[in-house]
């Protein structure tokens, strides 16, 4: 356990082992000595020394197995003078505080103890009286002063999970404020912001028929009808559509752009990678060959005469569905009447992106979609103020993908099992995480050399490369070339990480899988098992994995459902890695934590959706955070959607 000791230092001493240096001591009270021991500190030798009153936090363990003496590892430690109290330093329950500008140990606890002191009792509460009633926590006042001056009798270890009352209530409080911002920022969207009211003609629905392909999932009906009342409102759409590898949301989005056509509006479809927007531009095109509506490109490979050409048919209006990149929110592109704006894999661009291509229309219906599934913890939280919409269910006639994690001294078996399945008619993908060698990662084979290995291999068999240093007409035809079949093997980067689409591919061999995190290993995966064959993953594994590795493998492994395996990423990675910006946006939380805290989260939503129509008779504390720039300045960069 952890434990907080304090004592005279009474035996010191400075040693070293096999090239480590060992800094020990025994500290001493009334009760008896206890063993500390330093590793590779011989600075503590000047610090430490025998005689020297310390008080010492860390874990406490058996010295040695078998031994009944106790030890402490590395501990913490504050040295006490004559001048401190000991009311304040020891004797007590004791805070411990992260480093605080030049302030640390006792100086900074010195000067949160004089300032909790002087707390009022009446000290200005956001938290309306009715809320706290409900929630059954104390005032801000004495919550702040709790925190810090915890009384003899609290549970120590509820401080030290952040359970006690006063955190507790600090928690809620401020998961209350970001919400009901959040909260009034969806009422004011819904209630005063004018949008365009669509409507859903007998001439929209016959041209949805004539483009489907296939017959729409349960899942896709559901999330269509929710997106059509959406854009019949006349307040726009502001909705985020979930789905996991290969449920068919593109599908959802294009037949939400013909209902946007059919009334005479444009539709722009953003996509975040090059390979990506060309992809989603051939499929469109082929599907929309029976309607009217023509599909425009606009990548940074457009250029000169070309590019002005086609700005000028978006301005004109003649282009009625502008699919593309970061190209579409340039400052040169114009739209003639902008209706809707999708966002496809949304993680990948900025809020301030996101807002640009909202902008090039006057209050346009938005819809952002993402095949990597998001935590709802996640989703209250950066997605907080958008309607929710999720994909749950995959079309018909796909096949579970089977998934194994083998060694690299397994390499023939894998081999061999890709030989199997080319035999059979069909197609294997195989993944490396750079595109040329790396003096940072030098274990790493690149895959342009492993291209040429993997062509050696498999003698008679046509290996295509494609990664994102390829030109634009390059990535396509290697694309084009895997899609008809004419290259049977695709060694790529991860730029197949979405999108691709490829039935005919049932086996996916991902090198080097230990460096890759658990959402992007779930994309790659669903590259393969899109049609009716069986389909496989290998992870490949090199040399001894961390235990975060084995850990993360084990639940690829495991599951193929990609929101258990979303919040499996968030609890591994922790939130801000799990997007890996804070302008993917996330509020700027000081007190409370995403994972820990969700119960806690979930509650003050509710809370804070239902205060919002109580916002009159807020107390002023409240209402001065909200509506004089407090909520802005502190999580601003969280609404945009």
């Amino acid at each position: 356990m952890k434990v907080a000791v304090s004592g005279t230092v009474a035996v010191a001493g400075l040693r070293r082992a096999r090239r480590v240096s060992l800094y020990e001591i025994r500290l001493e009270d009334e009760s008896g000595r206890l063993k500390a021991i330093w590793f590779n500190q011989p600075f503590l030798k000047d610090t430490l020394t025998k005689g020297t009153r310390v008080v010492l936090y860390g874990l406490v363990d058996v010295d040695a197995p078998g031994s009944r003496q106790l030890a402490l590892t590395s501990p913490e430690y504050e040295v006490l003078d004559e001048e401190d109290q000991a009311s304040l330093h020891t004797g007590r329950i004791v805070p411990i505080y992260e480093k605080l500008g030049p302030l640390a140990g006792k100086s900074l606890r010195r000067v949160l103890m004089s300032l909790a002191e002087t707390i009022p009792d009446d000290l200005p509460d956001p938290l309306p009286a009715e809320v706290r009633s409900r929630l059954e926590v104390p005032g801000r006042g004495e919550a702040l002063r709790r925190a810090h001056c915890p009384a003899q009798g609290d549970d120590v270890a509820a401080l030290n999970a952040a359970r006690s009352p006063a955190h507790r209530r600090l928690i809620l409080e401020e998961f209350f404020l970001f919400q009901l911002g959040l909260a009034r920022r969806r009422e004011g969207v819904r209630g005063e912001q004018k949008g365009i009211a669509f409507a859903i003609t007998d001439q929209a629905r016959e041209s949805v028929k004539r483009i489907l392909p296939f017959r729409l999932t349960g899942a896709q009906k559901r999330v269509l009808r929710e997106i059509a009342d959406d854009m019949r409102s006349p307040h726009p759409m502001n909705r985020l559509v979930q789905g996991d590898v290969g449920s068919g949301k593109t599908m959802v989005a294009l037949l939400s752009i013909v209902i946007a056509a059919e009334n005479g509006y444009q539709s722009a479809f953003m996509a975040p990678t090059e390979i990506l927007a060309e992809q989603h531009f051939l499929s469109f095109r082929r599907l929309l060959a029976k309607v009217p509506y023509p599909v425009e490109l606009l990548t940074s490979a457009l250029k000169g005469k070309e590019r002005r050409e086609a700005y000028q048919r978006l301005a004109s209006g003649e282009t009625k569905i502008a699919i593309g990149t970061h190209a579409l929110i340039q400052e040169g592109v114009a739209f003639q009447r902008l209706g809707l704006a999708v966002i496809d894999e949304q993680h990948r661009f900025g809020v301030l992106q996101r807002e640009d291509l909202r902008r090039k229309g006057f209050d346009v219906d938005v819809l952002v979609m993402t095949a990597t599934p998001i935590p709802r913890t996640l989703s209250l939280t950066a997605y907080g103020d958008l309607d929710v919409s999720v994909v749950d269910e995959r079309p018909p006639g796909r096949t579970p993908i089977r998934t194994e994690q083998r060694p690299a001294t397994q390499r023939r078996e894998v081999l061999e099992l890709v030989r199997r399945e080319l035999g059979a008619g069909r197609q294997a993908y195989v993944v490396y995480p750079l595109v040329e060698e790396s003096e940072k990662l030098e274990d790493v084979k690149a895959a342009t050399e492993m291209a040429t290995e993997w062509a050696r291999a498999l003698p008679g068999v046509a290996v295509g490369l494609l990664h994102g240093r390829l030109k634009a007409p390059e990535k396509e035809a290697v694309m084009a070339a895997f899609a008809r079949g004419a290259l049977q093997v695709l060694v790529a980067t991860t730029v197949i990480e979405v999108g691709v689409d490829v039935p005919n591919a049932t086996i996916m061999v991902i090198e080097h899988a230990e460096r890759f995190g658990l959402s992007q290993l779930h994309q790659l995966r669903g590259r393969v098992g899109r049609g009716a064959f069986a389909s496989t993953c290998i992870l490949m594994t090199h040399g001894r994995l961390s235990d975060v590795a084995r850990e993360r493998l084990g639940v690829m492994v495991r599951s193929d459902d990609g929101f258990a395996i979303a919040e499996k990423d968030l609890e591994i990675r922790g939130p801000g890695d799990f997007f890996g910006t804070r302008q993917w946006g996330l509020p700027n939380l000081r007190i409370a934590q995403l994972i820990r805290d969700r119960a806690l989260l979930e509650t003050a939503r509710i809370e804070a959706f239902s205060y919002v129509h109580d916002l009159v008779k807020a107390p002023p504390a409240l209402r001065a955070f909200i509506e004089g720039g407090g909520w802005e300045r502190r999580f601003g960069l969280a609404r945009v959607g």
